[in-house]
């Protein structure tokens, strides 16, 4: 009886030892990471959590899961490809805008592990295809899909050429006059200076809507500085070593534009919305405020209603957008400390003490009131 235990005790552990080994997974720091793969997140439940809660975010203060103008009436989509799908929670988001506008569509996502839930018993039409993006082609012919997403790829691919495989993989999967949006998120914080104007041109319903969630639309124009913050001026320092050494882009929205405005064979109609969200109640709003407290923003010329909040200079939602992008940006640090403790010299005890100082700064002190904010981006274009 002791011996068959004994050999059950030695199977099981055999068994568990080969299936850490198969796994794609790895534990370092007390987090989850792929195994033997250089992407610089860890791949567990808070982490998927951030980053579905910056999706949410986006999608919200955008006012749609698809970034671009809708273009359905002639030939609406039946097919839709998210590259590095991760949870899944954009195609989830799109399939609600989709189906709401009447349109029955076929969601595939693409990630290196399936990470993604039941999207089918959310009644989504839905796909998953395992595949490492550094390997093409992709799994997919050529012109298979109506619209294909690329998010928030500045941690998984680096800068040059690799990312152009991608791009270039990423239309030729796509029908001709079928519509390439990408994703990002700026990963260092800068502050906007007060009272930016709105971009030349801007649509009054896009301006309308920035308004609305106390954003700022972000156009070459729009006056910036560095962080103000000594907390994130540290974490922007550290994060910008870390990525630089991996080859990957610390502010890839500053890229994207010019990379799909040179596709000048493939892609025509490229068009994008940038859009700046503060990280608490900027001073100079409250100043305003303080000074008139019947006053309204610039934007009452655009129709927007708004009412001021009360001992505050916001609205319910504004407030719960700025505190969102807030809670995006401290989760991305802690998700990114291993790498920041490496660059920054620190040691374990020594982080605690800065982490510590910083979330009483930035949750309780107010320290991002000068204008420091989360920068993101949708951008597209269509294939010629």
């Amino acid at each position: 009886m002791d011996a068959t235990r004994g050999s059950i005790s030695s199977s099981s552990t055999q068994s568990t030892k080969d299936e850490s080994a198969s796994s794609p997974f790895i534990l370092r720091h007390g987090r989850r990471y792929l195994r033997d793969l250089p992407y610089p997140l860890p791949c567990d439940l808070p982490e998927l959590q951030r980053q579905n809660l910056q999706t949410l975010l986006a999608t919200s203060v955008l006012g749609q899961a698809l970034g671009s103008p809708p273009n359905f009436l002639t030939r609406p989509p039946t097919r839709v490809l998210e590259v590095a799908c991760g949870s899944g929670y954009w195609s989830s988001l799109c399939h609600e805008q989709l189906e709401t506008a009447g349109h029955r569509v076929t969601f595939t996502g693409l990630d290196i592990v399936h990470l993604a839930g039941s999207l089918e018993k959310q009644g989504v039409d839905w796909k998953f295809v395992q595949h490492d993006l550094r390997k093409v082609p992709l799994p997919f012919d050529d012109d298979e899909f109506d619209i294909v997403v690329v998010k928030d790829l500045s941690f998984v691919v680096p800068v040059g050429a690799p990312s152009q495989r991608i791009l270039d993989e990423a239309t030729r999967v796509l029908r001709s006059g079928g519509t390439l949006e990408m994703w990002d998120t700026d990963h260092l914080i800068r502050s906007i200076l007060p009272h930016p104007p709105p971009p030349p041109g801007a649509n009054p319903d896009v301006y309308k809507r920035a308004v609305t969630t106390g954003t700022f639309l972000i156009s070459p124009g729009t006056p910036f500085a560095d962080a103000h913050n000594k907390f994130l001026q540290d974490s922007n320092g550290w994060i910008q070593e870390a990525l630089d050494r991996r080859k990957l882009a610390p502010t890839p929205c500053t890229l994207i534009s010019q990379t799909l405005l040179q596709e000048v064979e493939t892609l025509r109609d490229v068009g994008y919305r940038r859009i700046a969200i503060p990280l608490g109640e900027l001073r100079w709003e409250r100043e305003a405020a303080d000074r008139n407290p019947t006053k309204r923003r610039e934007s009452e010329s655009a129709k927007g209603k708004r009412s001021v909040a009360e001992g505050g200079a916001l609205t319910e939602e504004q407030a719960s957008i700025r505190y969102t992008a807030l809670l995006v940006v401290i989760q991305m640090i802690e998700s990114l400390e291993p790498l920041l403790l490496e660059v920054s010299g620190k040691n374990q005890e020594e982080w605690q003490r800065w982490w510590g100082w910083m979330m009483a700064d930035l949750l309780e002190g107010k320290g991002a009131s000068n204008g420091e904010c989360l920068e993101i981006g949708v951008w597209w274009a269509h294939k010629i």
